[in-house]
């Protein structure tokens, strides 16, 4: 299958909470085409998050119908695909592969009271290397067990968000290390399902999807998925990653030093590491990473864009009008506070239920002053994040800034001091989820090594801390820090 001057061909799929992108490269990592296409959060009761796994599907025939018409002799050409997803999601199926119920999504927080439960019992955090946070996969099947008993009886196999579409592709049942490591099942340092985790939440082995690197294949596209979808005969479906490992194959992100932020609806601050070395009491996720005999540490923080969307919402601005009117200097920290906790927060607090606040609002205060506080409330979370990870053993010493937000100057000017690290900014091009997911196919049709096919991108500038910030930023992130407390208590 070669396509024009005999070049092979891949596809990565990035499947997010909000939709399917795909990206058709060539052996170069050139992008030939791209299509995106949406689909629904169902939230019929406050907390649930769920997805029709269906509209999945329809996604990916969309998707890849769009890829074909724009690039045909490319799609001719394509030797394999591989996935990025969504992470902690439980995607139920029965004996015969039929979906049991909606797949209960990573920012579904019903199964808090479970996952306190499963934290509570030693080997979780022993063996996972993480705090069970209610996001996590476990405590989604503790909740179906114990309010959902006739459909949790019926469990055969429980699948990530995207290895539910790479089932439905191959027939088989795969995970990959970086995803599992999400579920709260996976011995993390040892990269194998747990016994020990599944029996403590009621599961068992055969219930677990058979388990692969990042970069192994995991079978060939079914003919007649392959002639439904448009795709050639025997394309290979290779294991593919988690978003946030994908996103650190696309940007280069894979060896001890390495590290990006990600200011997108939440924000990331994603460490690699040569080892497994866990501190789960920091809320540090520690994580395989899609690349073997590698592991990742990242603090999440969930509402980082977000944040600021919902500002302009109640200011009838967007987002971009907001920050352009603070211009491209950077101010000290104001006087106005903002906690961006509008959904719980994860590091360093493990906290779903505690809620964001303006402090110190003046009757003098204005809609930037607003928009100050917002910018560097998300920036001292992420600098919260950046703490927890120093203390788990992580130290980056320059970060790669991604993610819309790093589109406002004054934001990655602010963050860069608040966080006292340089920013590097790629120059345009692709290097999110999508292209890690290509270069992850890649590396697994042709065997080449991670390193050779996840490069860095060229840098189009880096923003050092501004000295003259320094004492300012200190001093406000540390009136930042004892705000938690301060709204933790209140009634």
């Amino acid at each position: 299958m070669k396509g024009r001057e005999g070049e092979d061909m891949f596809i990565g799929l990035d499947l997010g909470t909000s939709g399917l992108r795909g990206l058709l490269t060539d052996d170069q990592g050139h992008v030939l085409a791209d299509a995106e296409e949406t689909y629904p959060v169902l939230r019929s009761h406050p907390g649930w998050s769920e997805q029709n796994p269906a509209d999945w599907i329809s996604a990916l025939g969309r998707v890849l119908d769009a890829l074909s018409r724009a690039a045909p002799s490319a799609i001719d050409a394509v030797e394999a695909l591989a996935f990025s997803g969504q992470m902690h999601g439980a995607t139920l199926l029965d004996a015969a592969g039929h979906t049991l119920r909606p797949s209960i999504l990573w920012n579904d927080t019903r199964s808090a009271e479970e996952a306190a439960k499963l934290d509570d019992m030693p080997p979780f955090r022993a063996l996972s290397g993480n705090i069970v946070f209610p996001g996590f996969t476990a405590p989604k099947l503790l909740w179906v067990a114990r309010h959902e008993p006739q459909i949790f009886d019926r469990v055969a196999k429980v699948l990530l968000p995207k290895d539910f579409v790479v089932h439905y592709l191959t027939g088989r049942a795969a995970s990959e290390m970086s995803d599992a490591a999400g579920t709260a099942w996976l011995d993390t340092g040892a990269r194998v399902w747990s016994e020990d985790l599944l029996s403590a939440s009621g599961m068992r082995p055969d219930q677990m999807p058979d388990l692969f690197e990042g970069t192994a294949v995991v079978g060939e596209v079914l003919p007649h998925r392959a002639e439904a979808l448009g795709l050639p005969k025997g394309v290979r479906v290779i294991a593919g990653a988690g978003d946030n490992a994908a996103a650190a194959c696309g940007i280069g992100v894979l060896t001890e030093g390495d590290g990006f932020v990600s200011l997108g609806t939440s924000g990331v601050l994603l460490a690699a590491r040569d080892g497994f070395h866990p501190e789960a009491a920091t809320a540090v996720h520690s994580f395989c990473h899609a690349v073997p005999d590698t592991w990742y540490q990242v603090g999440v923080i969930l509402a980082a864009t977000d944040s600021l969307n919902w500002l302009g919402q109640i200011l009838g601005q967007d987002a971009r009008t907001l920050t352009a009117q603070l211009g491209d200097r950077v101010q000290p920290p104001g006087p106005v506070r903002f906690v961006p906790y509008l959904s719980g927060e994860r590091t360093p607090h493990n906290d779903s239920t505690v809620r964001g606040a303006f402090l110190n609002l003046d009757i003098a205060s204005t809609p930037q002053d607003l928009t100050r506080a917002v910018l560097e409330g998300v920036s001292f979370a992420l600098r919260d994040s950046l703490e927890a990870l120093r203390q788990a053993g992580a130290d980056p010493k320059s970060l790669t800034a991604i993610g819309g937000g790093t589109g406002s100057r004054y934001w990655t000017s602010l963050m860069a001091s608040v966080l006292g690290l340089p920013l590097d900014l790629p120059a345009k091009g692709e290097f999110g989820a999508a292209m890690g997911a290509a270069r992850l196919a890649q590396c697994g049709a042709t065997g080449a090594a991670s390193a050779e096919i996840m490069t860095k991108p060229e840098i189009a500038e880096t923003i050092d801390p501004d000295p003259a910030l320094g004492e300012a930023c200190a001093a406000a992130f540390a009136a930042y820090q004892a705000s938690y407390a301060a709204i933790k208590s209140a009634p």
